[in-house]
């Protein structure tokens, strides 16, 4: 599952804390950053956030926008978390069946 591949890594773990920390303290619905910001933040390189970032998207947890010639991104919990809460209902049940 695309979900615990992306949040199975430490990088993609930090990646998420910093766009958590950058909506935090902008308070803004249209909270992001682009991939230049989140390398100030981190210690990797401009290709290695790309990256993780695309795995991130295709996971669900990370969405983006453009602005001009920038993409920002953003975090994007919602559909991931349902899966997350289908999948431990359906755990809980088979347990309970056990």
């Amino acid at each position: 599952m695309p979900l615990f591949i992306a949040l199975g890594d430490e990088v993609r773990l930090t990646i998420i804390e910093v766009l958590a920390n950058a909506c935090i303290k902008k308070q803004t619905e249209l909270c992001g950053m682009n991939v230049n910001e989140i390398t100030d933040k981190t210690s990797l390189s401009r290709p290695a956030i790309s990256h993780h970032l695309r795995i991130l998207k295709e996971a669900g947890l990370v969405s983006s926008r453009q602005e001009g010639t920038a993409n920002y991104y953003f975090l994007t919990f919602g559909e991931s978390t349902k899966r997350l809460c289908t999948l431990g209902q359906y755990l809980q049940n088979y347990m309970d069946q056990v």
